[in-house]
């Protein structure tokens, strides 16, 4: 509690030298960036897990966007809420709509048409992990007409899976979850994700195999709705002093990544 008390202080010390630079009462901060009073956090559940998905828990949720979007609450001081969704894509769906104020999720240039990004704070390897029994151990092995491919819907992933992918078939589905069942049951030939993702996935799917080309490197970003600017200007001194005053690390450890190093561009 200590470490995070300290690393809260740290943040808490620039959000206001930012306020003071740019002449922003944060009151007039507060309306912006949490209009209700409190801070609307989209999430995405999933047990893919890593930097981007989050759990369901017993007293609530976990994972590293739910503790960023904590800490980020706690500078503001407002309480936060956690708004669930499926997908990063049904995030960025409702990104006009009002339902949230800030969010963690892949990005690229078709959500940066729609919400804007502030610093990336991980970047990952997209690739293909094939069925039990498949004798696939490459994209070009992989890319054959008729070859069933599985993606999380309207996802970067998806959406480079299909650019990458020439003769096989992309098919989107909501969850992570329906796509697992798929998989272990054989009706579908791979499934697209990023490869922290599927190395755990096939600890639990005996005989699948993870491929080990790239197609794609996914940057995830914390994120807020067009129109926002002092929103913005928040986020992005909060998740720039985050990645240098352990904030971050300890939000990793914390949700099962302590091997994972920071990857930033």
């Amino acid at each position: 509690m200590g470490q995070w008390r300290r690393l809260r202080a740290a943040a808490l010390a620039v959000v206001g030298t930012m306020i003071a630079a740019s002449g922003l009462s944060a009151a007039e901060l507060k309306d912006e960036i949490a209009p209700t009073g409190r801070l609307r956090v989209a999430i995405a559940i999933s047990p893919a897990g890593g930097a981007f998905w989050s759990i369901r828990t017993e007293s609530g949720y976990a994972g590293v966007p739910v503790d960023l979007g904590r800490a980020m609450a706690d500078k503001l001081g407002v309480p936060v809420d956690y708004v669930v969704h499926q997908n990063s894509g049904q995030i960025t769906d409702a990104a006009a709509k009002g339902t949230w104020d800030v969010t963690f999720l892949p990005r690229d240039p078709e959500r940066e048409a729609k919400m804007a990004f502030g610093p990336i704070y991980e970047v990952a390897d997209a690739t293909y992990i094939v069925k039990a029994g498949s004798t696939v151990t490459s994209f070009a092995a992989l890319d054959q007409a008729g070859v069933k491919i599985a993606a999380v819907n309207n996802t970067t992933t998806m959406r480079g899976a299909i650019a990458h992918l020439k003769n096989a078939t992309v098919t989107g589905y909501q969850t992570y979850d329906e796509i697992f069942g798929l998989l272990q049951r054989g009706e579908i030939d791979a499934f697209a994700l990023s490869r922290d993702q599927l190395n755990a996935m096939a600890k639990k799917l005996p005989g699948t195999r993870v491929l080990d080309e790239t197609f794609k490197k996914t940057v995830t970003a914390v994120a807020v709705p067009l129109g926002h600017p002092q929103a913005l200007a928040f986020v992005t001194a909060f998740m720039t002093e985050a990645a240098s005053n352990g904030l971050l690390r300890k939000a990793y450890d914390d949700n099962g990544l302590k091997e994972t190093p920071l990857r930033t561009p």
